[in-house]
């Protein structure tokens, strides 16, 4: 049976195909609900499946939603500001502080000898101090925090800390890190069949080279920690981490007590797109060293240019390869080499780079395949994860090749990327050995390629082109096959807590955290539908390391596939105590008790919600419980990179269409059509803005938002001015999203898809629509780089294009 056999199921939800329809079915509901009691919200319909508002929706519009910084200051609150490294490589010979240690509300500086605990950060490598100590490895690296009365006054007098650096040689580009085997961790090579044999018998080879940029995170609300001393030397941390867990451990771990004694919780972030899962934790012990230096209160908010400066970034990426083809398309061979710029420590770079490998096939079967890997080591911010976790940079490779195939051969690259997809009984298991057992690609490309009438609009495109000297269009249309699950095994669990109060309110607690996503909306309307209760009756809290242990980070995509279904299992064993003590009032089974619009129906009778939980509690039946999933079916031997690292895979296309301007280079996206794999979705109005989030932030990464630093190891777009984001104007008109009606195939919450991270790689069609847009114009697409910014657009166009 092929995946076009496969016809979709009849329990998919309602296909929303555009935010304007999510937002229309959102108002219809608050004209019916606006603010239902508990009371009055009874008989209403599943939570689960049905667009509803964001859980703090109001609250945020409203500048009534809690950050960090909004948590009112304990008496004697401290504010801390960092002192940073001016050179990117040299020895650190001393620190004159008198100047700053003058200003009046000054408390002291803190460094290394502070720390009671160890000096490195409790990382998986264990390569990264917690202060810079004898030597500074890049620019912007933190030696000390000044810590004084206001946070302004901490500032300023970080910045008259003098510092003496003897300087070094420093490594500043991955190329030269590559020839000086200079490495954060030891490469890692894959290999399936034999392509240098490959590559000598195809009819045709083809060799090439780019490199692809990084990307800041540019999170609205920045980094910040706030510490307060407890007694009887305990802590309590706020931190703004998409990892409560590890900035438990990082804390304990640099103070020297152990974890029960630290307290993590964090309510929400205002975006983290994975720059808050292991750098938040630098920030919280900063502030947590002083804090227990001064037995006081200390807040520490990086300010948006540090923040910049200090942390790190989505990992820019420079390949070599050498692809054999026939005169089909089909790819014959590949030898792949891939140098991932990881900063001056290991941070989450192996993990990246391991999963830059895991998609460097993306949606295509790669039969004689060599892959190396090197994760080098450079004088720069330490490289951390983003939103993709390397698998952009894996995917926009392989896209690129297929394209220069098409262009090499005079083929659409359609075409070609049809004729190199997985297969269903053949051709189906993956580089890294795992199969392909949920493929919808073929029809997922075909149908959104009918619905976008891709072969029509080139066809127009060519005939525009013809007619246009100076504004030249492009399109292409690019897939995504994303795997779901954390590639380190055991991060995939996750554990909750529901609670039902006597009032018949519930309240969740789970180890995952909101950054703006959706995932407390999501987890609430799990749980209310488990229990048969209206969405409003649910509360999810704040994130909390007293309340569930040792919780993964929320990254991966899996937010909701564990935590929902962690949640998902703790409110069941709830219910199934209420459903007992109901049969058991009834003369029935268990089985036929049903929870349903607020209501406990059995054969006999039909009791409020309420009232069975209040007649529960007075025969004291369990009214809360414990939950906990771990993902089934996956496995991975880190050694070979082989098995099943995924537990499913999420799919999707875009067709997007652009113009550029062939005498500046600047460019805009006219149309974008997406059709994407959500599963059954669970709230499709998140889901649309999570699609939709994800491709601009994606197309930022590709065209506009570029990194550079110069040859001192300084980083010059540390700023608004000078780093561009997308703004509402680089929107489309034209902005098209459609879910593919299929539910999940292996037995995830709800029938649904993780669809935090898939989207992203979406826009890779932006870049390879800009690169179609360059060769109609007779440029060299070959040549471009990534970001594709006015500059590089220019640069591959070069000179013969245009007649001035």
């Amino acid at each position: 049976m092929t995946a076009r056999d496969k016809t979709p199921s009849t329990e998919a939800p309602m296909v929303i195909s555009s935010r304007a329809d999510a937002v229309a079915e959102q108002e219809d509901v608050a004209q019916v609900r606006p603010e239902p009691s508990i009371s009055a919200s009874r008989k209403a319909g599943p939570a689960a499946g049905v667009s509803r508002f964001h859980e703090s929706a109001r609250a945020q519009v409203a500048g009534a939603a809690h950050y960090i910084d909004d948590i009112p200051e304990v008496r004697g609150t401290l504010h801390a500001a960092p002192v940073c490294s001016n050179v990117p490589h040299g020895t650190l010979r001393g620190i004159d502080a008198s100047v700053a240690l003058a200003l009046p509300g000054v408390r002291g500086i803190f460094g290394a000898n502070d720390i009671p605990g160890d000096q490195t950060l409790a990382a998986f490598a264990h390569d990264e101090p917690v202060f810079a100590n004898d030597t500074v490895q890049f620019t912007g690296q933190v030696i000390a925090i000044v810590v004084a009365d206001d946070v302004m006054t901490a500032r300023r007098a970080a910045r008259l800390v003098k510092l003496d650096i003897a300087p070094l040689p420093a490594v500043l580009t991955v190329h030269d890190a590559h020839a000086k085997a200079s490495y954060v961790l030891p490469p890692v090579h894959v290999k399936r069949g034999d392509a240098a044999a490959a590559l000598k018998r195809a009819p045709h080879t083809l060799d090439g080279s780019f490199e692809v940029g990084g990307q800041e995170h540019f999170y609205l609300e920045g980094q910040i920690a706030y510490v307060l001393p407890l007694e009887q030397n305990q802590w309590w941390v706020y931190s703004s981490t998409q990892h409560p867990g590890e900035v438990q451990h990082w804390v304990s771990h640099a103070l020297g007590i152990h974890n029960n004694a630290v307290t993590v919780e964090c309510r929400r972030m205002g975006g983290g797109f994975g720059g808050k899962e292991t750098q938040a934790g630098h920030l919280a012990v900063w502030a947590a060293v002083a804090a227990r230096k001064l037995q006081r209160p200390v807040k520490l908010r990086l300010d948006r240019d540090d923040d910049f400066m200090i942390t790190g970034k989505r990992h820019p990426f420079a390949y070599r390869y050498r692809a054999g083809f026939d005169d089909t398309g089909l790819l014959c061979g590949l030898d792949l080499e891939m140098l991932a710029n990881c900063g001056f420590s290991a941070d989450l770079s192996g993990p990246v780079a391991d999963r830059a490998i895991f998609h460097a096939d993306n949606a295509y079967f790669l039969e004689d395949v060599t892959i190396s890997s090197y994760r080098c080591k450079t004088n720069t911010q330490s490289h951390t994860a983003f939103r993709g976790f390397g698998g952009p940079q894996g995917v926009i490779v392989i896209e690129r090749i297929l394209s220069d195939i098409a262009q090499t051969l005079g083929m659409d690259p359609l075409d070609v990327r049809l004729r190199n997809l997985y297969g269903i009984e053949s051709r189906n298991v993956t580089h890294y050995q795992m199969k392909v057992e949920d493929n919808i690609l073929e029809p997922l490309m075909t149908t959104l390629a009918h619905t976008s009438q891709y072969r029509e609009r080139r066809e127009q495109i060519a005939a525009w082109n013809a007619k246009s000297p100076v504004i030249k269009k492009g399109m292409a249309l690019t897939p995504v096959k994303f795997g779901i699950s954390f590639t380190a095994t055991l991060f995939n669990q996750a554990g909750a807590l529901v609670h039902v109060y006597t009032d018949g309110s519930v309240q969740v607690n789970h180890g995952g955290t909101e950054m703006g996503q959706g995932l407390n909306t999501k987890v609430a309307a799990i749980v209310a539908d488990e229990l048969g209760v209206p969405f409003e009756r649910v509360l999810s809290t704040a994130s909390d390391t007293s309340k569930v242990p040792n919780a993964s980070a929320t990254a991966a995509s899996s937010g909701t596939d564990l935590n929902g279904r962690a949640a998902q299992f703790a409110a069941r064993n709830v219910r199934d105590n209420l459903a007992a003590f109901v049969a058991g009032l009834d003369g029935c089974g268990a089985g036929a008790v049903r929870f349903d619009g607020g209501e406990v129906i059995t054969p006999k009778t039909v009791r409020t919600f309420e009232e069975v939980v209040h007649a529960a509690y007075a025969n004291r039946i369990q009214l809360w419980s414990d939950g906990f999933y771990r993902t089934p079916k996956i496995h991975y031997d880190k050694a070979t990179l082989t098995g099943r690292p995924f537990y499913y895979f999420a799919y999707g296309a875009a067709v997007t269409e652009v113009a550029i301007d062939t005498l500046t280079g600047e460019s805009r996206v006219l149309k974008v059509d997406i059709l994407h794999d959500v599963g059954r979705s669970i709230n499709p109005a998140i889901d649309i803005g999570q699609i939709e989030g994800g491709f601009v932030q994606g197309m930022g990464w590709l065209t506009t938002e570029q990194l550079v630093w110069n040859d001192k190891g300084y980083l010059q777009t540390y700023a608004p001015s000078t780093y561009k984001i997308p703004a509402t104007g680089d929107i489309p008109e034209h902005f098209k999203v459609d879910f593919w009606p299929e539910p999940n195939r292996e037995d995830n919450v709800h029938g649904s898809k993780a669809v935090g991270e898939p989207p992203f790689m979406l826009a890779i069609s932006v870049f390879e629509a800009l690169r179609d847009a360059v060769g109609q114009a007779g440029g060299k697409p070959l040549e471009m780089n990534a970001p594709g910014t006015a500059e590089e657009v220019l640069r591959a166009i070069g000179d013969s294009t245009v007649q001035r």
